[in-house]
């Protein structure tokens, strides 16, 4: 691509995993490993990331959870209603194997109303707790 893009959220949820897959990383380590070519020149950086840019990753949407013993989960129907922890208009989590990296509000899809889609109000930051 031509010329700076403007940031997405998705690059604001890559950064987010990235700075926290880094944290406690020390760069004076590097330092002591053989020379010879880097990755970046060895394959070349911009190839690299366009490859991982296209490795897909599972995204799930917590709406909420909920705790009943084996007792009340067998007597569970068709019908029968599961009380969660959220409450209506409350952010959902939005998790990324295994972690939470955004969260947002549930909400219609333009394009087809009989979905649903997250609208991502808070970026998590690489010190949050997973999900």
């Amino acid at each position: 691509m031509d010329g700076p893009s403007a940031p997405t959220p998705a690059g604001d949820v890559l950064e987010a995993v990235a700075v926290e897959t880094t944290a406690g990383h020390d760069p004076a380590e590097s330092a002591e490993v053989e020379s010879g070519p880097s990755l970046e020149e060895s394959f070349g950086a911009v190839r690299n990331l366009e490859a991982v840019m296209r490795i897909p990753v599972t995204i799930q949407v917590v709406l909420g959870s909920a705790i009943m013993p084996v007792a009340n989960l067998m007597k569970l129907r068709r019908g029968s209603a599961i009380p969660l922890d959220h409450r209506v208009g409350e952010p959902v989590d939005v998790v990324v194997n295994g972690r939470t990296v955004a969260r947002g509000e549930v909400v219609v899809v333009e394009d087809d109303t009989s979905r649903f889609g997250i609208s991502l109000t808070e970026i998590v930051g690489g010190n949050a707790s997973n999900a």
